[in-house]
């Protein structure tokens, strides 16, 4: 493959991600009754419009095609994981704390050098990350310059004392 001619400008965003639920109500008390996500807009009664900060929508929630059915087999090609980027590692922290008052099952726990992360499913088995970025001076980087992340333990309990 030869070099793109384009190439997408650095302040590119992910603008939102839509997901097929099984059950809009359950996916809304996930995303918005635990995880704290505003109701922007219901599209009918088969979907819904979530966002932070009065955003139009980071996330949209339908049944469209996917009412009542099961969630999508792990061992094939698929969505991963939504990674929702929280602005401080107090905001992980505090949203930590509430899942874990909740009892709300985490899948993962991760120091990514360049950022800290928690991992847990959405009612429909949709990977979820929530994650802060470190400051991008304090990224560490490889001997050729290059940013080097790995996966260690997240010292939840370190964590935890940002609050």
């Amino acid at each position: 493959m030869s070099a793109p001619t384009y190439q997408i400008p650095a302040n590119t965003r992910i603008g939102h991600v839509h997901l097929k639920v099984s059950n809009l109500q359950k996916s809304l008390d996930f995303y918005q009754g635990l995880l704290g996500f505003e109701l922007v807009s219901m599209y009918g009664k088969d979907a819904a419009f979530i966002s932070a900060g009065g955003y139009h929508h980071h996330i949209g929630l339908n049944t469209w095609q996917s009412k009542g059915g099961k969630p999508a087999p792990k061992n094939t090609a698929g969505l991963f994981h939504t990674a929702i980027l929280l602005p401080t590692r107090r905001d992980l922290a505090v949203l930590l704390k509430q899942l874990m008052e909740a009892n709300y099952p985490l899948t993962g726990a991760a120091d990514h050098g360049v950022s800290e992360a928690i991992y847990l499913d959405d009612p429909d088995e949709n990977g979820v990350e929530l994650y802060w970025d470190r400051p991008k001076d304090e990224w560490p980087v490889n001997p050729d310059g290059s940013i080097h992340m790995y996966t260690r333990q997240l010292n939840i309990n370190e964590l935890l004392e940002e609050i």
